[in-house]
């Protein structure tokens, strides 16, 4: 049985574009056998940022090697996972803070990546990175867009040797119809499962 971590940071939640391809990822998900699916909604969670003492704390655990500390359990969940879909909307030409803490709460050497003499490299035992989105504007090709290029390098990072970006770009524009573009990106979203 594989393992699929699905971060969901779809701050709208059902009122949510991104959510709708998501649901419709974890739907074609669920059809298929071998896989389970550990979901960890964001907003449910009591993600801090480093500042203060809570930044002090990680430093000391850290350097003990106390790599078991539950402030540690993202790293660990992410580390395991055999597949990995982030669900987050476009949003001040990345994404939602909240998905940034969550990401700095991801980067700890010992679990997620190592260091050597040439350098930082990723420990996590991941085949696949799929980012879910959904954008306003038409970003797929605009060096404006941080957010998919953010996770991009941050999968890199980790040692996940693929990386998959399904965006419904340009929402807001009144060029399509909002139902369509979320279609066309239901079918890539399709595409992927098949290669699951």
């Amino acid at each position: 049985m594989k393992k699929v971590l699905f971060v969901n940071c779809c701050i709208r939640r059902e009122g949510s574009r991104t959510q709708k391809l998501a649901d419709h990822f974890l739907e074609g998900l669920r059809k298929k056998e071998g896989y389970e699916i550990e979901e960890l909604c964001l907003m449910d969670e009591s993600l801090s940022y480093f500042t203060d003492g809570f930044f002090e704390q990680r430093e000391r655990l850290l350097a003990d090697k106390q790599f078991d500390h539950p402030r540690f359990r993202y790293a660990h969940q992410f580390a395991e996972a055999d597949k990995i879909v982030i669900a987050a909307p476009f949003w001040d030409l990345s994404f939602p803070a909240l998905l940034k803490v969550y990401i700095e709460n991801l980067c700890v050497e010992g679990i997620t990546f190592g260091c050597n003499e040439t350098g930082c490299f990723g420990t996590c035992k991941a085949d696949q990175l799929i980012y879910l989105t959904t954008r306003g504007g038409f970003y797929n090709d605009n060096p404006m867009e941080m957010g998919s290029r953010y996770i991009w390098a941050m999968c890199d990072f980790f040692g996940i040797p693929r990386y998959d970006c399904v965006a419904g770009d340009g929402l807001d524009t009144g060029v399509r119809p909002v139902e369509e573009i979320l279609e066309d990106a239901k079918a890539e979203i399709d595409r992927l499962l098949a290669e699951f």
